[in-house]
């Protein structure tokens, strides 16, 4: 099947899920959170757009991403949304929507070990941040 057909807003949508259970599983293997309450607190910090979208400017400045990621990303961010963000504006939105496009791919094409390279450089990111700011 070829992914690149498929809405993008559909491939974002499989990348919010796939990358919901990385955090979640970092969060309570890796960091032992194992109260709820604070579990959603801390997969809040980690699943925001904010977060998705400070990571994106900061993994293109520090070369991090391939073209063909940067491509998804971008193919991701550019999708018409007709649905209005709720906590963030449009920009911070469509960002964090490609970044969720770019996951969704890397998944459905079984790129597995990618994907938790960039989980990598990603929990360093949020974690160096005490509260995620992004300029536009």
């Amino acid at each position: 099947m070829r992914f690149d057909l498929i809405n993008p807003l559909v491939i974002a949508y499989v990348g919010d899920a796939v990358f919901e259970v990385y955090v979640r599983d970092y969060l309570v293997v890796e960091k032992g959170v194992v109260k709820s309450q604070a579990l959603q607190k801390e997969a809040i910090r980690f699943v925001s757009a904010k977060a998705q979208a400070g990571f994106m400017k900061e993994a293109m400045a520090q070369m991090w991403l391939s073209d063909e990621e940067i491509k998804w990303y971008k193919w991701g961010r550019n999708a018409k949304n007709r649905r209005s963000p709720k906590n963030t504006g449009a920009v911070i939105h469509n960002q964090s929507t490609g970044f969720e496009a770019m996951i969704g791919m890397l998944h459905l094409e079984k790129r597995e070990e990618r994907i938790q390279e960039i989980f990598k450089y990603y929990c360093e990111f949020v974690e160096s941040q005490e509260t995620i700011q992004v300029e536009i």
